[in-house]
């Protein structure tokens, strides 16, 4: 495979900005709440091997169970998840996705029976923000695991 550029060096403005973003959107209620899950299925449906190494290094340092982690990707047949978790999921694979037609009046619906309007708003920026990250991984290829030591991923214990 070859190696591509490293952007976060060569626009490194633009991506400490995108960066400041994804910070500030890491303290919101939702993040708390659903961020861990959220980024991982989005990069699972993404391809983003970076990602999908590095959130489920992440949920595990934050406590999150390893079956757990391991029923993301089969949410759907899991009984692991709380309703409004499996509502998250659900929201994360619509906007992930975006069929089409956009999304239907059924998901936007199925989802507000779980989320209030800033919630659905604020869970929405979170998927908009991981799929970002997840285009600039898989377009230049970063190495999964390649940042271990300077996130402090190394203290998941993964290898």
């Amino acid at each position: 495979m070859t190696q591509r550029l490293n952007y976060f060096d060569i626009s490194a403005e633009l991506s400490r900005k995108y960066l400041d973003f994804s910070t500030a959107l890491k303290k919101s209620p939702m993040a708390r709440e659903f961020g861990h899950l959220v980024d991982l299925r989005a990069s699972q449906i993404n391809g983003c091997g970076f990602c999908v190494d590095m959130h489920v290094k992440q949920a595990r340092i934050a406590g999150e169970r390893e079956l757990r982690l391991h029923h993301v990707a089969v949410w759907r047949e899991s009984t692991l998840f709380s309703p409004r978790e499996r509502a998250a999921l659900a929201w994360t694979e619509i906007v992930t996705a975006l069929p089409a037609h956009g999304v239907s009046d059924e998901a936007y619906s199925a989802a507000r029976e779980h989320f209030s309007e800033t919630e659905i708003s604020d869970l929405t920026w979170l998927i908009v923000c991981i799929n970002g990250w997840n285009r600039l991984g898989v377009t230049f290829r970063t190495v999964p695991g390649s940042a271990d030591a300077a996130y402090g991923l190394d203290k998941a214990g993964l290898q």
